[in-house]
């Protein structure tokens, strides 16, 4: 990782605000930035979490604490506590209370690290802030910038930034975008960073590993309702059809006079009348809508994709990436044509690539 005086000497004016949440991305992405020359400020964003919920923050802080100790760096305090309950949890439990099924990770990113936190870095006169995202952003001829995928395909987190425009791509830096998980291992014990072999976080942003069904039990009432077959037949019941996703395969009983050895999809449910129905089949046959995905609320980062372009979408985070078709784009919405069916729910994120650029997304309605 060398630096040239030139560049060193040109970014000695450019003060960066990084993220740093005590894991090895954030502190590998402040430790290259110093190396670069940045004047650098490690800021700890502090979010909401529910009481009934073993808070982990004040541990991550200490590690970022320790982190930025390490590197002589200055170390801040966010607080972003009533714009994450609000933006990003009170959301979460919104859209799961209509059936549908969002994507928390998303809205943290768009609300809380490029939003709060870039207004916080601001007010204290930062040019960029900068986050340990595995995402790379080229500049192109124009002085816009794209959005790519980051080298370690296997850490990549731009599914998560889709949301992103290019006021926020132009004040944001990606130190690690550039490198394998396996280089960054490799910095931070050349650093000797403390938390060089801390293990990666897992779970919705910021409030880590979570039972999604036991959380939102705690804000939506539970209402035990018929699982039925493809025939209708009652095989089952379950605690709220709210609480599911399509395509999963847990969180409901079968009676015990069904025997099925297979596993069973939730492929379809109706929140009026407090039924799912599963399936040993992921795809109902013959239903040609599987392969049809209307998107609304999109977000394109740079230009615009063209109609009966083919590009690829995927639907979850590290999900397949599957070719598609756009058919429709029109005021924010979308027409995606798949080249084979998939199940997908309400409110979940769809991502679209043209090869390593992601151009952008939706919501699918």
């Amino acid at each position: 990782m060398r630096v040239g005086k030139k560049m060193f000497n040109k970014n000695k004016n450019k003060k960066v605000f990084v993220g740093v949440s005590g894991g090895v991305d954030s502190a590998v992405a402040l430790a290259c930035l110093k190396k670069e020359g940045y004047q650098i400020f490690g800021v700890f964003i502090k979010t909401w979490s529910p009481d009934f919920i073993n808070c982990s923050w004040p541990e991550e802080r200490r590690e970022a604490i320790r982190v930025c100790a390490s590197l002589d760096v200055p170390f801040l305090d966010c607080d972003a506590e009533k714009e994450y309950e609000k933006e990003v949890a009170s959301y979460m439990i919104k859209e799961y209370s209509e059936g549908r099924t969002p994507n928390p990770d998303v809205m943290c990113n768009r609300q809380i690290k490029f939003g709060v936190f870039w207004k916080f870095a601001k007010e204290r006169g930062a040019d960029f802030i900068a986050t340990g995202h595995y995402a790379k952003k080229v500049k192109q001829k124009d002085g816009s910038f794209d959005l790519l995928i980051g080298r370690d395909e296997n850490k990549d987190q731009i599914y998560f930034l889709w949301t992103l425009n290019q006021d926020d791509l132009a004040r944001s830096l990606f130190p690690i975008g550039n490198l394998t998980k396996k280089k960054v291992r490799k910095i931070a014990k050349r650093y000797n960073l403390p938390n060089a072999d801390k293990k990666d976080s897992q779970g919705v942003c910021f409030l880590g590993p979570l039972d999604i069904k036991k959380f939102l039990a705690h804000y939506i009432n539970q209402k035990e309702g018929q699982v039925l077959n493809e025939k209708g037949q009652v095989i089952g019941r379950h605690n709220g059809a709210v609480f599911f996703t399509l395509g999963e395969r847990h969180g409901f009983m079968t009676n015990s006079s069904y025997n099925n050895k297979k596993p069973l999809y939730v492929v379809a449910k109706d929140i009026e009348n407090n039924t799912i129905i599963v399936s040993e089949n992921k795809i109902i046959k013959d239903k040609d809508d599987n392969k049809l995905i209307k998107l609304a609320d999109c977000n394109w980062i740079n230009k615009l994709p063209k109609i009966n372009e083919k590009y690829k979408a995927q639907i979850r985070y590290h999900g397949e990436l599957y070719n598609c078709l756009l058919r429709r784009l029109e005021r924010g919405e979308i027409s995606l044509e798949l080249d084979e069916a998939v199940l997908v729910d309400r409110g979940q994120s769809v991502v679209i690539y043209d090869k390593d650029i992601c151009l952008g997304g939706g919501v699918i309605i």
